[in-house]
């Protein structure tokens, strides 16, 4: 098989392992600060089930909880499987366990914002939620974009975990046609796709980055 026609065929798999990461994304990013929320409550139930959830999150691989989302439904419920609810189910496993991670990093910028900033707010007169949304968060932003930065590198490395139930995504064709062929040249395809995906990621984050300089 020519490169230009193992590309071809590789193709629908980039389109998807995009699909993942961008979904991943959309949905992860506001959970995790709705978990932030939850995480610091002042009520003692709700904190526990939600420091609970990140321990479980952060305390088993990735590739467990997709065969879970994925399974669970069946054993739990006896709910059909079907290959529609395969992508859904990759989209839902990535979001809970992501969330878990941005929740983190989240509650340890607002945690690292000075006590006297709040004071300093009350006496102009903000709310609470004024003084989040117009003085702290986007501080926050600002603190935790490096580390927001590696996790979603590593999202995009992550998105060959799909193959477990057989999503196909780039890696998991290639996989495919390493098999079928005995051509590894598909494996440096999808290496390659995967370096210029992270490159393409790594220079958008710096460039917020850059943008969000003059909070120095």
């Amino acid at each position: 098989m020519s490169l230009e026609a193992m590309v071809a065929q590789m193709a629908g798999g980039m389109v998807k392992s995009v699909e993942i990461f961008c979904l991943t994304l959309l949905f992860s990013l506001p959970l995790g600060m709705l978990v932030t929320f939850g995480r610091m409550s002042k009520n003692v139930v709700l904190r526990t089930v939600i420091k609970f959830y990140i321990s479980i999150m952060r305390g088993t691989p990735l590739m467990l909880q997709l065969m879970v989302v994925f399974f669970g439904p069946y054993y739990l419920f006896k709910v059909p499987l079907t290959t529609s609810y395969r992508f859904t189910a990759v989209i839902i496993g990535f979001v809970i366990n992501y969330a878990a991670y941005f929740a983190e990093i989240y509650r340890g910028g607002i945690q690292s914002m000075p006590r006297g900033q709040y004071e300093a707010a009350e006496v102009l007169g903000y709310t609470r939620g004024q003084t989040f949304l117009c003085i702290v968060l986007p501080q926050v932003v600002k603190r935790v974009l490096p580390a927001v930065t590696n996790e979603v590198i590593t999202l995009v490395k992550d998105t060959s975990l799909a193959f477990v139930l057989s999503v196909w995504e780039v890696f998991t064709v290639a996989k495919a046609i390493v098999g079928a062929q005995g051509n590894v040249m598909a494996f440096v395809v999808a290496g390659v796709f995967y370096y210029i995906f992270n490159l393409a990621v790594a220079y958008g984050m710096e460039y917020c980055e850059r943008r969000l300089d003059y909070y120095q």
